[in-house]
């Protein structure tokens, strides 16, 4: 039996494909942003309160019914010479008519989600950078950013070219208007 030459693999699929294969510890959570594996440990109460005080504000006031999820994982757009990034927002929103999550696959692409949010956690800089340009990068219109570091929270809107160009920042304890499909300002006063 003679042995079939094979192409060699690109970087960028080696990563993949090793990023893919990763088995990691129950509770933590691996993610491929900019060509950088990221493994995240499981997240502390006080990470899980700010998700949970968004989350039951979007299923009372959104002008929309909204679907959510905080273990979807979205396959956007690379940069440049880069692997596509693999993350899981703390929380994906979308149109309950949409019904994205039926059927999905794992790594979903990111086409049709409304909204998705971080909190600032181990490596708040990921959230405040890399992974705001890759929501981006991915079309997502909406990127809510709970930074506990500095006691904000901002909305980034309108993606374009890698990144958004309208941001909104508000300190801990006021409120943050939300756009439509959202259409509410979102309270803030129980992250004090």
């Amino acid at each position: 039996m003679t042995d079939m030459p094979h192409e060699p693999l690109a970087r960028e699929d080696i990563l993949l494909e090793g990023f893919l294969a990763l088995k990691t510890p129950e509770g933590f959570r691996a993610e491929l942003i900019e060509d950088e594996i990221v493994v995240t440990p499981p997240p502390d109460g006080d990470h899980e309160r700010y998700i949970s005080r968004i989350t039951r504000q979007v299923s009372r006031h959104s002008l929309v019914d909204m679907d959510f999820s905080g273990n979807k994982g979205l396959k956007l757009v690379g940069a440049i010479d880069q692997t596509r990034d693999h993350v899981i927002p703390d929380a994906t929103f979308a149109p309950l008519d949409k019904d994205l999550f039926l059927g999905a696959e794992p790594w979903m692409p990111g086409e049709g989600v409304a909204m998705v949010l971080e909190v600032t956690s181990t490596r708040g800089h990921k959230d405040r950078q890399a992974k705001r340009r890759g929501y981006a990068r991915g079309g997502i219109p909406l990127y809510l950013l709970v930074d506990r570091d500095d006691s904000t929270v901002t909305l980034f809107a309108d993606p374009e070219r890698g990144d958004y160009r309208a941001r909104r920042t508000v300190p801990f304890g006021k409120p943050l208007p939300l756009p439509a499909p959202f259409g509410f300002d979102l309270e803030t006063t129980d992250f004090l």
